[in-house]
C-alpha cells in the first residue's frame, strides 16, 4: 500500500490511497522516522575534530528498570492508609480547637509537611494557620510574649504559607545593644527555627539576616563543642540543616530523610509515622510506574546511539519528581522527556557540534521545518526529529483534551533555548569571555527552566485559555531566579571539569575576568549571589501567589531547589553519585510496616 504524509505543525495527516479514508495520528503513534543510523555513522565523522566529555555509561539499564515493582497497591493498603489518614484528620482538627496550645498546632503542621503528607491536608492545614494568624500573629502585643522557638516556627509556616509577617516580630529578642540576646542560644530547638525562618527573607531584611549569621554561627559552635546538647538525633537535625537550609532543599528527598530521623525522636506519634510510610512506599508504586513508561519512551528513541551525550533517563525522573512527587500529578512522564531532551541537546551544543553545524540545527529549530532535516547531520537529525514529534505530542493532547492550540507557546520556548545555545557556542569558539551580567542574561535562558516552567504551567493548569497563556508573562521574573540559582549551583559544581572539555567560561570564570578576584573569592561572591537571588524568588512567591495555581509556584521553587540537590556533588553529570538516591526513592520501599 503506498501512503503520502503531509505534515502539521501539531499533529500528522496519513493519507491512506487504499482506502481514500484519513485519520488523526498522534505523534507517539505514528511518527515520522528516518533510518535508523548505526552508531558508527553517528560518531565517526573523520574529517571533523570533535571534543568529547568522557560521560559515563547510564548505570541503570532498560531491563533492570523494567523490573521494578512494588507490592503496595491494591485495596489492603488503600484501606489501611484511609484509616490512617482520617486519624490523622481527626488529630488536626483536634488541635485546631484547642485554644491554647499554638505550639503543639503549628509542630504538628511543621511535622506533616516535613514527612512529606501535608498534601492530603490542605483545607485543615489552611485553617489552622489562618486561626493562628489571627489570634497571635496579626498585632504586636501578641507576638512580642511568645517564645523564641514559638516565634520562629511560627514566622516560617506562615510566610512559607504566603502570610505576610514583618521582620520586625524578632525584634525583641534583641538586647539593648541591637544584638540578638545571648542567653538565646540555650533554646536549641528555637535557634535551629530561627535558622530556618531566616531562609525566608526577602531584599533588605536585615534583621533576618542579622538572624541567620547569629544562628549559624552558635549551631556550629554547638556541633563543634557539643557543650550544651547531648541528644545525637538533635546533632544530626542541627548538622543537616547547617548543610542546607529547608526551604532549600528537595521535598521528596527531604521526607524521605526526615521519616528516618523522625522514628529516632524520643517522643514521636507513631500514627503519624506509620501514615507517612506508608504513603512513601504507595507513592513510591506510582513513581516506578512513571519512571517504566519514560523508559520505554527513551528507548523507542535513537537518542540513546548518540555516545557523546549523556544517557540520563532515570536522572532525567529524578528531576521531575523533585519537581513535583505528588500522586495525582499526570505530568511527570512529560517533564521526564523534558530534561531528557534538554540535557541531550546540551550535549549536542556543548560537546558534539561544529559551530557551522549548531548554527544549522537552529535554524531549523526556529523554522520548526521537518522537511528540511535532510540538511543536518545524522546525530542531529535524530535530535530534531525527536524534539519535533515530542512537542508536537504535547500539543496534540492539549488540544484535544483542553481544545487550545499551544504548539507556538512551546516552540517558542525550545527555540529561546537553542538561540542561546548558540549564543554560547560562539562565545567559545570565538574565545570571548562575557561579563558576569552578560552572561547571566543569557545563561539564565540556556539553563533550560525556562522550557521545564512552560510545561509545568501547562500540565499544573485544570482548563487552559489564551488569557491563561498570557499569564506566563507575569511569572517571569520567578521563573528567571529559579534559572539563575540551578545556574549558579551548576558552575558552582561543574565549572572547572567543563572548562576542560572545552565549555564556554562560566560565572566564576566571567566574575574573575571582569573584578580580577581569585577563584576563591569568585565562588564566595556567587554563593552570596544564590542567597540574594533566593530573597529575590522569596518576594516573588508572595508577589504572584494569588495569580497562579500554587502547584505551579512550588514547582518553579523546586527546580531551584533541585539546583542545590543535583549539583551538590554534580549528581547529574555523574550519575553513581546520584545511584544512593534513585536507590531510595524508586527501588527499595520503608520496611517494617506490620501489615506489609
Amino acid at each position: 500500500m503506498s501512503s503520502t504524509w503531509t505534515s502539521f505543525p501539531a499533529i500528522f495527516i496519513h493519507c491512506s490511497s487504499s482506502s481514500g479514508k484519513s485519520s488523526i495520528n498522534v505523534a507517539c503513534e505514528k511518527r515520522l522516522t528516518l533510518p535508523q543510523p548505526t552508531l558508527t555513522n553517528v560518531i565517526t565523522m573523520p574529517t571533523t575534530i570533535r571534543r568529547s566529555a568522557n560521560y559515563q555509561p547510564s548505570s541503570w539499564s532498560y531491563e533492570y528498570v523494567q523490573s521494578l515493582d512494588s507490592k503496595y497497591t491494591g485495596e489492603k493498603y488503600m484501606e489501611k492508609f484511609q484509616s490512617l489518614k482520617e486519624a490523622v484528620r481527626t488529630m488536626i482538627r483536634n488541635e485546631y480547637e484547642k485554644e491554647e496550645n499554638t505550639s503543639s498546632a503549628l509542630s504538628l503542621v511543621d511535622d506533616l509537611q516535613r514527612l512529606g503528607i501535608s498534601y492530603h491536608f490542605v483545607n485543615e492545614i489552611r485553617d489552622v494557620l489562618e486561626k493562628i494568624y489571627s489570634n497571635y500573629f496579626k498585632s504586636h502585643d501578641k507576638w512580642s510574649k511568645m517564645d523564641l522557638n514559638l516565634t520562629s516556627l511560627g514566622f516560617r509556616l506562615l510566610r512559607q504559607h504566603g502570610y505576610h509577617i514583618p521582620q520586625e516580630i524578632f525584634e525583641d529578642l534583641k538586647d539593648e545593644t541591637g544584638n540578638f540576646k545571648g542567653h538565646l542560644y540555650e533554646d536549641i530547638d528555637g535557634m535551629l527555627n530561627l535558622y530556618e525562618a531566616s531562609y525566608h527573607s526577602v531584599e533588605d531584611e536585615s534583621i533576618l539576616d542579622e538572624a541567620r549569621d547569629f544562628t549559624r554561627t552558635h549551631l556550629n559552635e554547638i556541633l563543634e563543642y557539643n557543650n550544651i546538647c547531648d541528644d545525637q538525633n538533635m546533632l544530626s537535625i542541627i548538622s543537616h540543616a547547617l548543610a542546607f537550609p529547608l526551604h532549600w532543599r528537595v521535598p521528596r528527598v527531604e521526607a524521605k530523610w526526615f521519616i528516618q530521623t523522625y522514628e529516632r525522636r524520643s517522643v514521636m506519634n507513631s500514627t503519624l509515622l506509620e501514615l507517612a510510610n506508608l504513603d512513601f512506599n504507595m507513592v513510591q508504586a506510582i513513581h516506578q510506574q512513571d519512571l517504566k513508561k519514560a523508559s520505554r519512551w527513551w528507548k523507542d528513541t535513537c537518542w540513546e546511539k548518540l555516545g557523546f551525550a549523556r544517557d540520563h533517563l532515570v536522572e532525567s525522573f529524578m528531576w521531575s519528581i523533585g519537581q513535583n512527587f505528588m500522586p495525582h500529578f499526570q505530568g511527570r512522564g512529560t517533564l521526564t522527556k523534558v530534561f531528557a531532551m534538554i540535557t541531550t541537546i546540551d550535549d549536542v551544543y556543548d560537546v558534539y557540534g561544529t559551530l557551522a553545524e549548531l548554527e544549522q540545527f537552529t535554524d531549523i529549530v526556529n523554522r520548526w521545518d521537518v522537511n528540511v532535516i535532510e540538511e543536518l547531520p545524522d546525530y542531529m537529525r535524530i535530535c530534531f526529529l525527536a524534539l519535533y514529534n515530542s512537542i508536537n505530542e504535547i500539543s496534540y493532547n492539549t488540544l484535544t483534551n483542553h481544545g487550545f492550540f499551544v504548539l507556538p507557546y512551546l516552540k517558542k520556548t525550545w527555540q529561546d533555548l537553542c538561540n542561546s545555545y548558540l549564543v554560547e557556542a560562539k562565545w567559545y569558539n570565538n574565545g570571548y569571555i562575557p561579563t558576569l551580567n552578560e552572561f547571566l542574561n543569557n545563561a539564565y535562558v540556556s539553563i533550560g527552566v525556562g522550557v521545564v516552567a512552560m510545561h509545568a504551567y501547562l500540565l499544573t493548569l485544570t482548563s487552559v485559555s489564551h488569557e491563561e497563556l498570557q499569564e506566563i508573562g507575569r511569572a517571569e521574573n520567578i521563573i528567571r531566579h529559579a534559572s539563575v540559582i540551578v545556574r549558579l549551583t551548576n558552575d558552582l559544581a561543574t565549572s572547572s571539569e567543563e572548562l576542560e572539555t572545552g565549555d564556554v567560561p562560566k560565572s566564576i570564570q566571567c566574575y574573575m575576568q571582569e573584578s580580577g578576584a581569585t577563584e576563591v573569592e569568585a565562588r564566595e561572591h556567587i554563593r552570596l549571589l544564590i542567597l540574594e537571588t533566593w530573597k529575590k524568588l522569596n518576594k516573588e512567591r508572595q508577589t504572584i501567589g494569588s495569580s497562579f495555581p500554587q502547584e505551579f509556584i512550588e514547582c518553579v521553587t523546586n527546580l531551584a531547589r533541585m539546583g542545590h540537590f543535583a549539583y551538590d556533588v554534580n549528581k547529574h553529570t555523574y550519575p553513581d553519585m546520584m545511584r544512593t538516591h534513585v536507590l531510595s526513592l524508586f527501588v527499595n520501599p520503608i520496611n517494617g510496616l506490620p501489615y506489609a
